[in-house]
């Protein structure tokens, strides 16, 4: 088979066709978000924007315990009943974690001072309700990947963004603007989740309760891997990613940690973007192939190959072509950017073929090995700042910290296809 050939046979696959669907509402939101940045900017202050940043920060990291991790267990079991026995449990962990945070209400005050941030008291309370609701949906998601329904997650992304963008707009027009981008992050998946939970009601969610699910302590036991070891990798892998912020503002300043930033956001955004919708699609249909015991590596390995073809040439021209475009783009004050994106090629390339199969420890029940490799990357990338820290450059803590994620994320990627190949020799052997 030529390589046109395998490539147009990938693109017209199942696997491109659902990942499409969850792609489109993306593209959609991303518009979105560029198109009503500039208006938000004029109504609310820095300071306001300082204070959401600081409460999805915090929510961001309490809603990882919401479900600790059993999300992805739902896409496990071959029976139904077992799934549905996942869900709960994923609902009974939601609301634990909620009751525990709204008993942490009256301290609200004493919080807010650890991080010097006083009107963090004011909208303490809704921290417990937005963990809520994202514990929800993160269940819900993984519900719907698990049958396919992944239009209704693509319906849903829309519209919180829609109603996002809108009750932003909204609150900042009529002059509510201490708390109003707060009240946004509340009302808009709120909105989403409960037009979500209407409209599938009778195909998705009545079985939920309608089925008699298998013991939840059984199931418990069956996929402990994933608060014991996925939670924690989860919670790493989230600081690892805002490690450059914290580590290196103190010794070079904010606006290298500004031109860095920026360079991070732009180069993680599509690709993010795309990985994300080939993950739960890859994700959904190799377990369903797991279950029924039949080959995952000719999927897999074309997507592998299909990806490497597509990224040499793109990432080679986009070498040469970063600076002038990233100037044309932002102007020429934010040329460094353009340079920082170039150091992270490399990084972003192998980021690329990992990010869509990073489910293959979760299906093969190995996430205490893939917490070493998540601890693996946050030493590297600590070495890699520490290198350039004491060379006191921050060029060179940059070239570090995408070499350790460089380095790690291959040795990643070795032990993904290890598995593949281990678990393709047991069906051989069937």
């Amino acid at each position: 088979m030529s390589v046109w050939q395998e490539i147009k046979g990938f693109v017209s696959s199942e696997i491109i066709k659902n990942s499409a669907k969850l792609l489109s509402a993306s593209i959609i939101v991303q518009i979105i978000g560029l198109l009503v940045y500039p208006i938000l900017t004029r109504l609310y202050s820095p300071e306001d924007f300082g204070l959401i940043n600081l409460f999805l920060s915090i929510a961001g990291v309490l809603s990882l315990f919401a479900t600790a991790e059993f999300q992805y267990a739902i896409l496990l079991p071959k029976s139904e009943e077992k799934a549905i026995s996942c869900v709960h449990i994923g609902g009974l962990i939601t609301l634990v974690v909620v009751g525990l945070l709204v008993c942490t209400i009256p301290f609200s005050e004493t919080i807010s001072g650890w991080f010097n941030a006083p009107n963090l008291a004011e909208w303490y309370w809704a921290i417990p309700i937005f963990v809520l609701l994202s514990g929800m949906w993160t269940l819900l998601n993984y519900w719907y990947t698990r049958n396919k329904r992944f239009g209704e997650i693509g319906t849903y992304q829309v519209t919180q963004c829609l109603t996002n963008a809108a009750a932003k707009c909204g609150f900042g027009f009529v002059g509510f603007l201490n708390g109003g981008l707060i009240l946004s992050a509340i009302v808009s998946p709120f909105i989403a989740l409960g037009m979500s939970l209407a409209t599938t009601w009778k195909s998705s969610i009545k079985p939920l309760f309608s089925c008699k699910p298998s013991p939840l302590s059984t199931m418990f036991k069956e996929y402990s891997n994933f608060p014991k070891y996925s939670l924690p990798r989860a919670i790493i892998n989230y600081f690892s990613g805002t490690m450059p912020i914290f580590i290196l503002t103190p010794y070079f300043g904010l606006t290298e940690i500004g031109f860095f930033g920026m360079a991070l956001t732009l180069a993680f955004k599509p690709i993010n973007m795309i990985s994300s919708s080939l993950y739960q699609v890859l994700f959904q249909k190799t377990s369903e192939q797991v279950q029924n015991r039949t080959s995952i590596k000719p999927q897999i390995f074309t997507f592998l190959r299909t990806s490497i073809y597509i990224i040499i040439p793109c990432f080679a021209l986009l070498y040469f072509l970063l600076p002038s475009v990233i100037d044309i783009l932002l102007g020429e004050n934010w040329h460094e950017t353009g340079e920082y994106i170039r150091l992270m090629l490399c990084w972003l390339a192998v980021s690329f073929l990992v990010a869509p199969i990073c489910y293959i420890s979760d299906i093969f029940q190995k996430q205490k090995i893939g917490l070493f490799f998540e601890i693996l990357l946050v030493l590297t990338r600590l070495a890699g700042l520490g290198f350039g820290i004491y060379t006191q450059s921050f060029f060179n803590a940059i070239v570090g910290y995408c070499i350790g994620s460089t380095v790690s994320i291959c040795a990643q990627l070795i032990w993904y296809i290890s598995l593949i190949f281990n678990y393709e020799r047991t069906v051989a052997d069937l």
